[in-house]
């Protein structure tokens, strides 16, 4: 049996899913998800419940907020005068809106409260502060190559 360790590229087919059961994501049939163990690609709660699983092997990850998006940081989130928007955006909570601060790159908040003369917005990850649970099946294992 092939097991997954640091260094190894794997494929897997995986299911999110929040406590309540709610699925958020989930490999397409067509196309499992390929990642190098050991180098990021994935949340780390992930790449370490896939590491030391054979290949073929089925299981579910339990991932807290630490290892996945992190906590919910109260301070992103802000109520910004209305006016500051540009009339022709169309606002509404739940919908992402893009932001461009003075000295960065653009980012995607999220709307989470609109009155008439503020929205407030919420720069965390959707999934932040969330647990998070994935049914995994590793599918094929390679081997990084020998040194």
């Amino acid at each position: 049996m092939i097991r997954a360790v640091e260094g190894d590229t794997v494929k897997v087919h995986y299911v999110g899913k929040l406590t309540d059961g709610t699925i958020f994501d989930k490999s397409p049939e067509d196309r499992p998800l390929l990642f190098q163990i050991g180098k990021g690609e994935v949340i780390a709660g992930f790449e370490r419940g896939v590491c030391d699983m054979f290949q073929g092997e089925k299981k579910t990850l339990a991932i807290p907020p630490e290892e996945a998006y992190g906590v919910h940081k109260a301070e992103l989130v802000e109520e910004v005068d209305r006016a500051l928007i540009p009339a022709e955006v169309t606002l509404l909570v739940g919908h992402q809106l893009e932001v461009t601060p003075e000295e960065g790159h653009p980012f995607l908040v999220l709307i989470t409260g609109l009155s008439d003369e503020t929205v407030t917005i919420d720069g965390n990850h959707p999934l932040a502060g969330k647990d998070l649970h994935f049914d995994v099946e590793l599918l094929e294992v390679r081997k990084k190559p020998l040194n």
